[in-house]
């Protein structure tokens, strides 16, 4: 029985064992280094799968919210834009941005905005399923969310969850110990009713963004349809 060590330490990545030898002899000091010379190659080839996969890893995460970056999030709607297509499933895009969140950084430096955005990411992978998605989207404040085998309907649903009741405690309440206050713009799009391409769909979320963002603030949005009204009424009864 062998060992197999990494070549950066002295630990033990997995052992080989050889049973059942021909002959009366068994096994001689020639097939001994052979075996180690086996477990040195095995140690190496384990080693750059785990360093493989940590690069690929660092690639398509982004490291200050541990969520999925932008550049992985256009490879997993393009998947899921042919998953949909070939099994007739829908699915929605939340996004979420963070209003005056310049405001932390500029009063409380940049390391308690970093704070805040790998709080707010530890909050959305919290209330996400299994099958859900989270990304940081675009510079800074953005987030997306993407929800498969979920309809347009019911992923509002989710948005006005997050933006009305308890659970927007996991966003407004991130970072509250900076006592900085920062609005919440939530936009939802879906396929195929409102666009049955990547750019499509991203281009109606910006659209929706922009029009809550020049609207009202706090308020929910849908692609082809606006702010909506309730969410609306909600907001302008808080302020």
């Amino acid at each position: 029985m062998s060992p197999f060590r990494s070549n950066f330490g002295d630990t033990c990545l997995g052992v080989i064992e050889l049973i059942n030898c021909f002959g009366p002899e068994g096994f001689d000091a020639r097939d001994l280094n052979l075996l180690e010379a086996l477990a040195d190659f095995a140690a190496i080839a384990l080693e750059n799968a785990r360093h493989v996969k940590r690069i690929h890893e660092l690639t398509i995460t982004d490291d200050c919210t541990t969520l999925y970056n932008a550049r992985h999030m256009g490879f997993i709607l393009e998947t899921e834009i042919y998953r949909s297509q070939r099994y007739n499933y829908e699915f929605s895009l939340v996004f979420i941005d963070l209003d005056h969140f310049k405001e932390v950084n500029d009063t409380h430096g940049h390391l308690i905005g970093s704070k805040l955005l790998a709080e707010i990411g530890s909050a959305l992978k919290t209330h996400c399923r299994l099958i859900d998605f989270a990304f940081r989207y675009g510079g800074g404040d953005e987030f997306v969310i993407l929800l498969p085998q979920t309809s347009k309907e019911n992923s509002l649903n989710v948005a006005r969850r997050f933006a009305q009741d308890d659970s927007r405690g996991a966003l407004a309440g991130a970072g509250r110990n900076e006592s900085a206050h920062h609005a919440e713009r939530w936009v939802v799009a879906s396929y195929p009713v409102d666009s049955k391409t990547k750019e499509g769909l991203l281009h109606l979320a910006d659209e929706a963004m922009y029009l809550v963002k020049n609207t009202n603030r706090d308020s929910v949005a849908a692609a082809n349809i606006g702010i909506l009204p309730d969410t609306l009424a909600n907001a302008e009864s808080a302020s």
